[in-house]
């Protein structure tokens, strides 16, 4: 599946489809899921907002993106603060499996 046109170029952000993976599933190793999702932290305070995550789950192309980000912060954040930090990326890696289409490898 090709990377979507943008105005400047390609989206940096996109996860891009590896080909020859027929199941539809995009696949990142657990360091790069941490990587591509520490891009969408704008404000740079270590925290995935609900809004950031938003964005996140944007770049995907999934559908209902507001939606998705109120279950993945729901299902992630173990100290109900409203953000997801380091100590909650395991759970955030299991929400994007489950429903973002994502396969982390080990």
């Amino acid at each position: 599946m090709p990377i979507p046109n943008y105005p400047n170029g390609p989206n940096p952000k996109a996860i891009v489809y590896k080909a020859g993976h027929y199941d539809g599933k995009r696949e990142m190793a657990m360091d790069q899921f941490k990587e591509w999702i520490k891009q969408f932290d704008v404000d740079k305070d270590g925290r995935i907002s609900r809004d950031e995550l938003k964005e996140a789950i944007r770049s995907t192309r999934a559908w209902f993106p507001g939606w998705k980000a109120n279950r993945g912060v729901k299902a992630a954040d173990a100290n109900g603060d409203g953000f997801i930090d380091d100590s909650e990326i395991t759970a955030l890696m299991e929400f994007a499996e489950k429903n973002l289409s994502i396969k982390i490898m080990p």
